[in-house]
């Protein structure tokens, strides 16, 4: 099947501007045969707020408005769904991830990992399992930018059953070699496709690098995009590739198999709370 990214620009704040867009992107990929097409991270909202206010003045539930107004364009276009929008939940705002299809909202992602920028300076660590859904046939998880520096977010996604992880994100100058490199170590450590999407333009001085790109699950670039300029990128999943994972290269001589050779009791240092804190974050909210 047909997969598809959106590098696109954003506009801070006009929620039914970047949603119009979107639906439209999301008619061209239909047409073109994308049975999933990935937006960039906060491609409902924009990023770069300045306050929890601010923020949360442009949050909403999911399901919500924002997911509503992409199943109907989901529907209408008998495809799915993957972006960014920032969710309400109580008093909490999280940086948040929907997946949606023809049916309404099939799962949803909270940013895990959160840097010290922009919205993420606000809102409130994702506090949920991560989780596998189905887009058709296809297993999808999803991380959101940052994550993609902490091998686990993306193993365990992998060990759940995920054929494509997919990375809507913000990429800012100084996440070059993340773009290049820690994309295609996530396919490979995982045998999974990866597909990274980031947004493009400038947002209150922030400048955005693209350089979305689609993996398979050797850790190859299938396609990258060629500039800072608004793209879509289409690459082709094979869902027995992405659910083999003994690799046979000379039978009875180099076999690997890089989740039975897996040696989770030495890890368990991974598991223990570190203690350490931000200089410049607040203490988290519930």
């Amino acid at each position: 099947m047909k997969i598809a990214g959106v590098q696109m620009d954003v506009s801070l704040g006009q929620i039914d501007a970047n949603l119009e867009k979107m639906a439209a992107l999301l008619r061209q990929t239909s047409a073109a045969g994308a049975q999933l097409t990935v937006f960039p991270e906060c491609a409902a909202t924009g990023y770069c707020f300045e306050s929890l206010a601010e923020a949360r003045s442009l949050a909403q539930p999911v399901p919500g408005p924002i997911t509503a107004a992409m199943t109907r364009a989901c529907k209408s276009n008998g495809s799915y769904a993957v972006f960014g929008l920032l969710e309400a939940d109580g008093d909490a705002v999280f940086n948040a991830a929907a997946l949606v299809g023809p049916e309404g909202v099939v799962g949803a992602y909270r940013k895990v990992h959160l840097p010290f920028l922009g919205v993420d300076m606000f809102t409130t660590p994702g506090n949920r399992p991560f989780a596998v859904h189905a887009a058709g046939d296809l297993r999808v998880g999803m991380n959101i930018c940052y994550d993609a520096s902490f091998p686990e977010a993306a193993r365990s996604l992998a060990l759940l059953g995920a054929d494509v992880i997919v990375l809507p994100t913000n990429w800012p100058p100084g996440s070059e070699c993340t773009a290049s490199c820690c994309i295609n170590a996530r396919a490979l450590e995982n045998g999974v496709y990866y597909l990274a999407v980031n947004r493009v333009g400038t947002e209150r001085g922030f400048r955005f690098i693209g350089q979305s790109r689609i993996c398979d699950p050797t850790g190859n670039t299938l396609t990258a995009a060629q500039g800072t300029g608004e793209e879509i990128l289409f690459a082709d999943v094979d869902l027995a590739r992405a659910r083999n994972k003994h690799y046979v290269r000379v039978p009875g001589k180099h076999e690997i198999d890089r989740f039975a050779d897996r040696r989770p009791e030495m890890y368990t240092l991974l598991t223990k709370p570190h203690g350490l804190k931000h200089p410049a974050r607040p203490e988290p909210r519930s």
